[in-house]
């Protein structure tokens, strides 16, 4: 094995290499490699296929890459003899390059992986690798003989275990920049480039001789049918990314699906309904239906039995509303019917009609007869805005006079406006005393390397009677009322508990953004406010956040840049938010010491597919870049927007439904929990 016969007619032979086979065999390498990197950053996502399945696919990429690269690598060799490979061998020397693939994986993605665990890892791949080329030697069948020089032979297998080293080394420290396409391509071509070292290594090892002198001649090619054995490993290499495209294809459907569809009704939800609202250039007409005393028959026939009154109903809706009108899910139990079109406010309601005159039969349920009492609130535009048309439907249902008698009421600003707000206003003492209200928090992440950088507390109220009120509609109720100082002023202080919670459990955390009302921002109460929870909970400030809004600074310039200044000198970060939507942003950016900007929602629901939305965005992020600002983008929901975004040399912080919605505190924790487990092995997450 290591040494040639003793004998005097030994003729060693001396092959070449075509060099566009071993182009050919790198290309493949790193093709494999890139495919084998996008499957693997496909597990450090939430997906609706196990992470298994994708470890799976990740390890038979690599490894039927390593392989195929040795066989087009091998058939670059030109010798002047005849050259078969035996079946057998041929395909048993794959699975060790897919096993060592698959050990490289498990290892780079586990927890507190450290030094030793990835030698050892190390190891074993690069045995893996190796034993795969040699078998692939052994399944030569020439009539010839060959040797192995034992010093080559083993730097061969040195450098396997290095390059597996080197390939933890890249999946477990530097998976988080995967996202970023330029490194995730040079980081292929390096392992690529690696593996096909290897190889070379290898047949530098070799020494082909022959004892009877009869074998000279031109160099050709071994006969093995090339072009079915380079279409066949293509197609594999290929249908893998096929795969892999489509299972990611599927876990974006699959999400999109369970954020804003309702999955009892298949109804769109009203996340989806917030955002049809707000896209939509007209106002239209909007109706609410709204099932009132569902809770009766639940406690009485089980919410299985709620479920079936709740499925019939959205399929009556469904089946008898307009033409153009769309049918949401947007509560346990109301059902949101919006139409765009502005002048059809009376075929809106002649549809509503007929569907509270079959509401008005009993339901069959289980073999029950059962009436539900609803009711139907209706708004149309009068060239409001659509989020003014959804408050005005909420105000009708919320009014004390609205019975649940298969009605259909429209809204009336002279009854139902004063009223809802009054309401709201009186409820909302009882509300901070009560624990009606709540926190939800929103993460902001740095897509370069997937690092939560902090997060945002937004305040959410679950109203007894009307259920979850939204911010949109009970927020300029309170601002309007004066109100709303009370309700920061008990935001703030739940804030620096939940922050003082937090450092006591250990949680690594960097900032929580707390939002502060327009003419708050300006007062001296605030500032006290402030300083007294700082004491009270033992914080150093640099964990606060104030995020204030553009409208607020721009109507009181000179008053807002001595109150920004205060917060600074206090040792807090102050942040701009919902930039762009004022009509002077730019003029007065430099002049307010503020350290971060959050462009607004708006700019990136057209990106990537508006060139205009794009470009703007982009200038915003380099303007703000230049600034020396921190730049938050919120609202971002696609893999599309992300790719965009992270395609930029200023990379912003993102904060969106694409890596979560707010979260209620313990759900909270649990995501950072898993988040840290599959995205920062060895290390504590960070907020």
């Amino acid at each position: 094995m290591f040494s040639l016969p003793d004998s005097q007619d030994i003729h060693i032979l001396q092959g070449e290499f075509s060099l566009p086979m071993v182009v050919l065999s790198i290309v493949i390498a790193c093709c494999a490699s890139y495919t084998s990197l996008s499957m693997n950053q496909r597990m450090q996502q939430n997906s609706f296929f196990h992470k298994s399945f994708w470890l799976l696919l990740a390890s038979v990429a690599m490894g039927l890459g390593i392989w195929s690269m040795h066989f087009i690598g091998m058939s670059a060799f030109m010798l002047p003899v005849s050259m078969t490979y035996d079946l057998f061998l041929t395909i048993v020397s794959v699975f060790p390059a897919v096993f060592a693939s698959y050990l490289a994986f498990y290892f780079a993605n586990r927890k507190n992986t450290g030094h030793f665990p990835s030698i050892i890892a190390g190891l074993i791949m690069g045995a893996g690798i190796s034993a795969m080329h040699y078998i692939g030697m052994a399944a030569m069948v020439m009539e010839v003989e060959h040797v192995y020089k034992p010093w080559i032979l083993f730097a061969s297998v040195l450098i396997a275990v290095i390059v597996s080293y080197v390939a933890l080394f890249i999946f477990s420290t530097l998976q988080k920049y995967m996202g970023n396409q330029l490194i995730k391509i040079v980081t292929s071509i390096l392992m690529g480039l690696a593996i096909t070292s290897m190889h070379y290594t290898g047949m530098a090892a070799v020494v082909f001789y022959t004892e009877d002198g009869l074998h000279s001649g031109t160099h050709e090619m071994h006969r093995m049918d090339m072009p079915l054995f380079v279409v066949v490993v293509t197609i594999g290499i290929f249908v893998l990314l096929a795969i892999s495209s489509l299972a990611s294809l599927l876990d974006r459907y699959v999400d999109y699906r369970l954020h804003h569809f309702d999955a009892l009704t298949l109804l769109p939800n009203q996340r989806q309904f917030e955002q049809d609202l707000k896209a939509s250039k007209t106002a239209g007409s909007l109706a609410i239906i709204h099932l009132h005393d569902l809770e009766k028959w639940i406690s009485g026939y089980g919410y299985t039995f709620g479920d079936r009154v709740i499925k019939a109903v959205g399929e009556i809706i469904a089946d008898l509303k307009a033409g153009t009108s769309k049918v949401y899910r947007i509560e346990g139990n109301r059902f949101a019917i919006y139409h765009s079109e502005e002048h059809e406010f009376e075929k809106l309601k002649a549809s509503m009609e007929k569907v509270l005159s079959e509401l008005k039969k009993p339901l069959l349920i289980d073999n029950y007869r059962i009436v539900i009492e609803m009711v139907c609130s209706l708004s149309h535009s009068n060239n409001k805005e659509a989020k003014q048309l959804f408050s005005n439907t909420m105000a009708v249902l919320q009014h004390s006079s609205t019975t649940y008698q298969h009605q259909i009421i429209e809204y009336d600003p002279d009854i139902h406006t004063y009223s809802f707000e009054r309401q709201i206003v009186q409820d909302i003492n009882r509300a901070i005393d009560s624990n009606e209200l709540f926190m939800v928090y929103q993460p902001k992440v740095w897509p370069g390397t997937g690092d939560v950088t902090g997060v945002e507390a937004l305040l959410r109220w679950n109203h007894p009677v009307q259920g979850m009120i939204s911010p949109g509609v009970f927020i300029p109720v309170l601002e309007k009322s004066g109100k709303i100082f009370e309700v920061t002023d008990w935001v703030i202080e739940n804030v620096c508990r939940q922050v003082s919670l937090w450092l006591e459990e250990g949680v690594a955390f960097k900032q929580v953004s707390i939002n502060i009302p327009g003419p708050y921002v300006t007062s001296s109460r605030l500032l006290n406010v402030l300083n007294d929870n700082l004491m009270k909970y033992q914080l150093d400030s640099r964990f606060i956040e104030l995020e204030i809004t553009e409208t607020s600074v721009i109507h009181d310039i000179d008053n807002a840049i001595t109150a920004v200044g205060r917060f600074r000198d206090m040792g807090l970060s102050v942040a701009l938010d919902d930039f762009g939507t004022g009509l002077s942003s730019l003029s007065y950016l430099r002049k307010i010491p503020i350290t971060t900007i959050k462009i607004d929602k708006s700019f990136v629901d057209g990106v990537p597919l508006s060139e205009k939305d794009s470009a703007l965005l982009r200038a915003i992020i380099t303007l703000c870049t230049s600034l020396k600002l921190k730049v938050v983008i919120e609202g971002v929901e696609t893999q599309e927007q992300i790719d965009f975004i992270t395609s930029m040399v200023e990379t912003p912080y993102i904060q969106g439904y694409y890596f979560s919605p707010p979260l209620p505190e313990g759900e909270f924790t649990d995501w950072l929990n898993e988040r840290e487990v599959v995205e920062r092995p060895g290390s504590i997450l960070s907020l």
